[in-house]
């Protein structure tokens, strides 16, 4: 997880440890986000607040599992090797990584031609 990720959720964690004291809720259950009661939010109040958030950064609608899609994504183009994108996602196997993203494959390819370009181009001088 990304250090800047992991610096707001210690945030987030230490103002919800404040809060704890007050909501009996919240002790028993021992989540990171929860209702302001301290109860597990539903995936359907987790959606709505997503498309808003969407809505208010002018994107275009997406599912809230396509996050994980785009992650997959971003980090594959950026050169992040398969097999650790493939234990980011939990799949157990390369093959339905490389499956499941194989759109990105072209991409790939023409990162990798480039690449050798630039080393061939280097070389000859």
């Amino acid at each position: 997880m990304p250090a800047t990720v992991v610096c707001q959720l210690k945030e987030h964690r230490r103002l919800q440890s404040l809060e704890r004291d007050t909501i009996e809720e919240q002790a028993r259950w021992d989540l990171v986000f929860t209702k302001a009661d301290g109860r597990p939010l539903e995936g359907t109040t987790v959606s709505r607040h997503f498309h808003a958030v969407l809505d208010r950064a002018g994107s275009p609608q997406r599912r809230f599992r396509d996050l994980r899609h785009s992650c997959a994504t971003l980090l594959l183009v950026q050169g992040v090797s398969p097999r650790v994108v493939m234990e980011i996602l939990g799949h157990s196997e390369i093959g339905m990584t490389m499956n499941t993203y194989s759109h990105v494959v072209p991409e790939l390819r023409r990162d990798a031609a480039a690449r050798m370009d630039d080393v061939i181009r280097e070389r000859g001088r």
